[in-house]
């Protein structure tokens, strides 16, 4: 079983902006996936059923990525999202925790 980093295409967490992760939670779909993955370890992609075609839900999964909110983990064929929870609660302390409770 051969596992994959794609944790080039995520910024570092003192590259994250506030200002990519407020927009990238601004369309209701992504924060209905953070909210989910706020209550799990980690999903794989095709799990998340907000999104009509395949290709619309990378698009949405992959403005989560680059804006520093998800993880994206691959193993074989599958694709795992987890949520980067401790490097938004470093960077942005409290954040998260206020706009899932909203």
């Amino acid at each position: 079983m051969q596992t994959t980093s794609l944790s080039s295409e995520e910024p570092a967490v003192e590259a994250i902006e506030l200002t990519a992760v407020l927009a990238a939670l601004s369309d209701p779909g992504r924060l209905a996936v953070v909210r989910e993955l706020a209550s799990c370890e980690e999903r794989t992609c095709g799990t998340f059923g907000y999104w009509q075609s395949k290709a619309t839900r990378s698009h949405h999964l992959k403005i989560l990525r680059e804006a520093g909110l998800t993880r994206t983990r691959a193993e074989s064929t599958h694709r795992y999202v987890s949520l980067r929870r401790d490097d938004l609660e470093a960077r942005f302390p409290g954040l998260l925790d206020a706009v899932l409770g909203g």
